[in-house]
């Protein structure tokens, strides 16, 4: 698995100078602000998993045009009183799952919520949240439905899908508001800094090599889809581009994260092809925030996996003992999984 992007050098040294749109707080003011109007609550049903250390409730919110949005809530079974709180945003394809599939956060004494990414699901044991609009794509996948303006595209309906889920978290009477971290790994980690960037307040953000980030570089250099996709549109619509870029750029967690202000823990990976580390980079450099990485030089797309997981205990541990204004900006780069 080589190198197909910038050396870690030359990603350090990247501060791309991303295309905004000027309306761009407004467009998400509105959307967000039409989306809770709907109003409606959250709904939360006890599930039996077979597990004792960990309760489960199967949860509906009101997501986008106050369209239902599935998802899990795990809590632990030792823990009493309001509990700081993980909130996680899956990768491309990914459901829900089952209900005993992950409880990784809520055997660490979390409060865990997973939300269900509509229309998707189809790579793992389901996805319970269909995607209503009728707008697709030419080419199969998400990111060029509704590509021909960002009122209609796709991922217009997920952030705000994300973002209403995380109030949700932030009202449950077993989550303390002031320690709500949301996390994710690829498209996950995309929309967690989205939500980060358009919902202030979060205590911090975990962020895997988060894919949606400075869009435009990843479809010209990712060799491996979703990013190929918006290549294959344009390969196909060559008097598109200007269109789609433009589109895409409401959505570009690089350009969100740099209105965020919560701690963040970033993982990127110097040999992916999905996710190229220099956008990654790019939402790192830019992100309004506290933060710190660590940055796998020799893995692909799968990052640093189960050790990276214990990385970020460690440091969600002392996120919710340190106070904010002692949070570290850092950067640490992993050879064979051990801190160099």
């Amino acid at each position: 698995m080589p190198l197909t992007d910038l050396t870690l050098a030359e990603c350090l040294a990247l501060r791309p100078d991303l295309d905004e749109p000027a309306d761009l707080d407004a467009f998400w003011d509105r959307t967000l602000r039409e989306s809770r109007s709907q109003g409606g609550a959250a709904r939360f049903t006890p599930v039996d998993t077979g597990l004792t250390e960990v309760t489960t409730h199967d949860v509906t919110v009101p997501g986008f045009a106050g369209e239902p949005v599935r998802g899990w809530l795990h809590l632990p079974v030792r823990t009493s009183g309001p509990l700081g709180c993980v909130v996680e945003f899956l990768g491309y394809g990914r459901g829900r799952g089952l209900a005993h599939e992950q409880v990784l956060w809520a055997n660490a004494g979390y409060a865990h919520f997973i939300m269900d990414t509509r229309g998707q699901g189809w790579s793992t044991a389901g996805g319970d949240t269909p995607d209503t609009a009728a707008l697709t794509g030419t080419v199969p996948g998400f990111l060029t439905r509704g590509v021909e303006s960002p009122h209609d595209h796709y991922y217009r309906r997920v952030f705000t899908d994300a973002v209403r889920f995380v109030e949700a978290a932030l009202a449950h009477p077993s989550v303390d508001p002031s320690k709500v971290v949301v996390t994710g790994i690829s498209q996950g980690g995309g929309i967690a800094l989205a939500v980060a960037g358009l919902l202030p307040g979060l205590a911090g953000v975990l962020p895997d090599v988060p894919f949606l980030c400075d869009i435009r570089r990843a479809a010209t250099v990712a060799a491996r889809p979703p990013y190929t996709e918006i290549a294959e549109y344009l390969r196909l619509h060559r008097h598109r581009t200007g269109t789609v870029l433009t589109t895409l750029s409401y959505f570009d967690a690089a350009l969100l994260a740099a209105r965020a202000s919560a701690p963040a823990l970033f993982s990127i990976a110097m040999m992916d092809e999905i996710c190229p580390p220099s956008t990654c980079f790019a939402a790192y450099h830019r992100y309004g925030g506290p933060k710190d990485v660590r940055v796998y030089e020799f893995n692909g797309h799968e990052g640093g996996g189960g050790h990276h997981r214990r990385e970020q205990l460690a440091w969600l541990r002392e996120l919710f003992t340190v106070p904010r204004s002692e949070a570290p900006t850092a950067l640490s780069v992993l050879h064979d999984h051990r801190l160099a």
